[in-house]
């Protein structure tokens, strides 16, 4: 049944992704920016309605009380797709720092560049990260916005040992705004380069932010230490549930090292 409801999922979950695009066109492309982000959220919700229903998959995120007012950076731990849109219906003016080749897609490129998202030529870290650093800046002065970047970049499996970059500390630093650590560990349940997925509750959980004017290396410190506690627990909890879903060897070898059996 798990690779029946898995293929129904995905089927389902994309096929919904073309058709609301589609479906939703004249309304998104005639109306303001803040109205058509009705569009992405409400893909958002559908999308994790479609999940539970179909693959049994439920969601709980927490600590919405910590999202400050106004302009701040949005930093999630990278595990899976899932973590890509599930958090907008959490925030009024979302903005991501994407591939500029992501643009050039029909249709979705276009949805992009309605929301004003901020493209990058990766070819030039140093100068990418600065052209990144003044349109972020340009963006926040004109509205209130939040970035959501990946501290750690690309997807890394849950109970992976950290390995966060650079970039999120010079943006924090030029930016001016505060930081809240998102943990989860939806890797579990919808894991990279895999079809499966797995039933149980995907738990989320926004951390107490960390206040502008730090000093970067204290502000590292604070962002990985914070982040990894709470994911820690996450997957102490996940581990620990009535119907746990499999525990690559990433999150065994950690479970492991915290002293606590696999289920």
């Amino acid at each position: 049944m798990l690779h029946i409801r898995s293929l129904a999922f995905n089927f389902a979950f994309y096929a919904s992704l073309i058709f609301q695009m589609l479906f939703w066109s004249p309304y998104y492309f005639l109306s303001t920016r803040r109205r058509a982000w009705f569009v992405p959220r409400f893909w958002s919700c559908s999308s994790m309605w479609l999940y539970e229903k179909i693959a049994l998959t439920r969601k709980e995120i927490t600590g919405q009380e910590n999202l400050p007012d106004g302009s701040f950076i949005l930093a999630p731990k990278h595990q899976s797709f899932w973590d890509t849109f599930a958090f907008f219906p959490y925030l009024k003016d979302p903005i991501y720092i994407l591939k500029r080749e992501l643009t050039w897609i029909p249709f979705f490129g276009w949805y992009l560049l309605k929301m004003r998202m901020i493209p990058v030529n990766r070819g030039s870290r140093a100068r990418a990260l600065k052209g990144v650093i003044a349109a972020t800046k340009a963006e926040m002065a004109r509205n209130p916005r939040q970035l959501i970047i990946y501290p750690e970049g690309t997807r890394r499996a849950p109970g992976d040992v950290p390995n966060y970059k650079w970039g999120i500390v010079e943006l924090y630093s030029q930016l001016g705004v505060p930081v809240v650590p998102v943990a989860h560990v939806a890797g579990l349940y919808w894991p990279r380069r895999k079809f499966l997925r797995y039933p149980g509750t995907i738990k989320a959980r926004f951390l107490r932010p960390i206040p502008a004017g730090l000093d970067k290396e204290e502000f590292m410190r604070r962002l990985v230490s914070e982040t990894e506690a709470a994911c820690d627990e996450l997957l102490i909890e996940a581990a620990g549930a009535p119907n746990p879903p499999p525990m690559p060897p990433t999150a065994a070898k950690r479970l492991k090292e915290l002293g606590v059996g696999p289920g």
